[in-house]
């Protein structure tokens, strides 16, 4: 079984650098899919209440015989569900459907600026850590000016930022936001959604010839020596095997500085300002 490191996150827990995201897995395939990815390997899988797939997932666990200690399980909070009164029963919904007692992160899926709760929601997020049935606290398609009203409204800084990245949209600015507070980036969207032709470009292709991988190995392996945690999706269980097996080669500074020039902001989801 491949090993994957763990990051380390500013709460003193660690998180596996390369997860499964089940985003868009249909509900009714999700057993399957999941039985499938724990089976070759991940330990990390990343759901949300908005999928419609956290029964799934849970049911995917506890068959898998897997002792719960050896897996790391994010969900998220969606937005009508936002606010101090909504937010706990929202997560209590959450573990019932998982079937599980904690989840390792629990995320606010998005900041929704117009409703402005996401400050408030937050601190709640902090008074569910303190119950223990959720071991760290982040936040998703948050940017710079999210994560700063957080940093500067609470004592506590999001774990992990959640958002969408990859080679064609790297998102500099919250990166860097991030880094200076010791917030880990997970990226969501990794190999861009299939809505760029990450695949076809001589910056990955050359890197993959020269390192007998595939295009989409070597946009991960990007993704792993840049820092972040990085979660692709697949109902396929030979390309589960493939995006997981990215250890065993190293982009050079060369590879690394070329695929890294492919910036050019192109964002595939909503702009999280817009999106309430």
């Amino acid at each position: 079984m491949t090993r994957v490191p763990r990051i380390q996150l500013n709460d003193g827990h660690s998180i596996p650098q390369l997860g499964f995201g089940v985003f868009k897995v249909d509900p009714a395939e999700t057993e399957r899919i999941v039985t499938d990815a724990l089976e070759v390997g991940y330990r990390h899988i990343d759901t949300a209440r908005i999928y419609g797939n956290e029964e799934g997932v849970g049911r995917a666990i506890a068959a898998s015989g897997i002792p719960r200690e050896e897996l790391f399980i994010t969900t998220k909070l969606w937005n009508d569900d936002q606010g101090a009164t909504t937010t706990p029963g929202a997560f209590d919904r959450s573990l019932e459907r998982l079937g599980l007692d904690y989840v390792d992160l629990y995320l606010i899926h998005w900041p929704t600026p117009a409703n402005d709760r996401y400050v408030e929601t937050w601190n709640t997020f902090v008074e569910l850590r303190e119950t223990g049935r959720v071991r760290s606290i982040g936040v998703s398609n948050f940017l710079a000016h999210h994560l700063e009203r957080l940093v500067d409204e609470s004592d506590v800084p999001p774990a992990v930022d959640q958002i969408e990245l990859h080679p064609y949209h790297q998102q500099p600015a919250t990166a860097a936001f991030a880094e200076q507070h010791e917030i880990k980036i997970e990226a969501w969207g990794p190999l861009g959604q299939g809505k760029y032709p990450l695949f076809e470009l001589p910056e990955v292709t050359s890197a993959a010839s020269a390192h007998g991988a595939s295009p989409a190995q070597v946009v991960l392996r990007w993704h792993l020596q840049r820092g972040h945690i990085v979660i692709p999706k697949s109902n396929r269980r030979e390309r589960m095997v493939e995006n997981l097996d990215v250890f065993d080669f190293e982009l050079n500074d060369d590879e690394m500085a070329a695929i890294t020039g492919l910036e050019r902001e192109g964002r595939v989801g909503t702009h999280p300002d817009e999106f309430n």
